[in-house]
């Protein structure tokens, strides 16, 4: 099976799609799968089986770039290639193009639906852009064979407007990468945070992370035990200068992390927030989980449905401050329910390998060329 991979962002941008791009192209690598990447240039990297294209910004989504694909270049790739199947991973100029290849040579497409554009359009008020998001959504994944989603949320979200023929292709966690053995006192020390309950968030600096909630909630939070708490933030946005001037001066930021270091600040840290009310999947919390830290999240998108409350995490309905403070406080003052969720999260976390979530997605596969092979007899 030869399979051609388009994609809006790669690396080194460090975001849901991406990290799920590489874990495909490992995947593909370890089982003797042709592939090929088709992705924006960011650096002068080379990479034999990956093409890369001249790219700009795009204003709601800095890490997915708008691209300027040379139409006659990747025919001439993908014609001496000859895919089985195009999976476009992201639904804007790169994506499009797949698209288009795929329509003109009769090669099956599937897409991903992975990011919630038109919920974004509220935080940077462009309201008056939901509908004509969601027309280009509907326009887009309709005409492919299968539209991937992350998660039962956004599949209902994806039925509700007007997209069909949507299955579900979760997502997985590296628990060699991700686990409690990465906790570094020595880092606690460095930081000043060794005497302390310690909480984190990891992800996007941005407005639509709900991060506004995070600050009120941890706000209370520190007013009742001082010194006894303290807050990381990791991670670089546009919302960064904002929220240096609005949390509690001792609010420890990181900045952009990655391996290792990333790692260690999970399994150093305590207890894990994911505001959000955004995600149609949540990758990070799942890399809470594994290191070790208890969760807690917003009861919406993916992240409803990787947390069981009180399991093995605790939820708090999206964009409420107080309920968040109370799940904050209840994790500080229970240490048994701190810890035997924090059990049931590594559990969790374990139990959702990429390689098993990939051989499903393989199995998709096979099944979108068995219907083609059927359908051309």
């Amino acid at each position: 099976m030869k399979i051609a991979l388009f994609s809006d962002t790669f690396n080194p941008q460090i975001n849901g799609v991406s990290n799920t791009l590489n874990k495909l192209i490992r995947y593909f690598e370890n089982n003797n799968v042709e592939y090929k990447v088709f992705v924006p240039k960011y650096d002068d990297s080379i990479d034999l089986r990956t093409e890369r294209f001249y790219s700009l910004k795009f204003f709601l989504y800095p890490e997915c770039r708008l691209a300027i694909p040379n139409l006659f270049r990747i025919s001439r790739i993908l014609s001496d290639f000859k895919p089985d199947i195009i999976h476009l991973m992201t639904e804007f100029n790169m994506g499009f193009t797949g698209l288009y290849y795929g329509k003109k040579y009769n090669i099956p497409t599937i897409s991903n639906y992975t990011t919630n554009f038109s919920q974004y359009a509220n935080y940077y008020k462009l309201d008056f852009l939901k509908q004509h998001i969601w027309n280009y959504m509907k326009w887009f994944h309709n005409q492919n064979n299968i539209t991937l989603c992350p998660s039962n949320e956004a599949q209902n979200l994806l039925n509700k407007n007007g997209i069909s023929n949507v299955e579900i292709f979760s997502r997985g966690i590296d628990s060699q990468r991700f686990n409690p053995g990465y906790r570094n006192n020595a880092l606690r020390k460095k930081l000043g945070i060794e005497n302390k309950t310690v909480f984190l968030y990891v992800g996007r600096v941005s407005i639509e992370k709900d991060l506004d909630i995070l600050r009120e909630s941890y706000k209370t939070i520190k007013e009742k035990h001082r010194d006894k708490v303290a807050l990381i933030i990791t991670g670089d946005g546009p919302y960064m200068e904002k929220c240096r001037g609005i949390y509690p001066e001792d609010t420890i930021f990181t900045g952009f992390k990655k391996g290792r270091e990333l790692s260690e600040i999970y399994a150093s840290s305590d207890i894990f927030v994911c505001p959000s009310s955004t995600e149609t999947f949540g990758n990070v919390v799942l890399e809470a989980m594994t290191s070790g830290l208890a969760v807690i999240g917003a009861d919406a998108g993916g992240v409803k449905e990787i947390i069981k409350h009180k399991q093995n995490g605790l939820k708090f309905k999206a964009r409420n401050s107080e309920q968040l403070t109370h799940c904050m406080t209840e994790l500080i003052e229970n240490k048994t329910l701190r810890e035997y969720i924090t059990i049931n999260g590594i559990n969790s976390g374990k139990s959702r390998s990429w390689d098993k979530i990939i051989d499903g997605l393989m199995d998709i596969y096979r099944e979108v060329l068995k219907e083609r092979s059927t359908i051309s007899a």
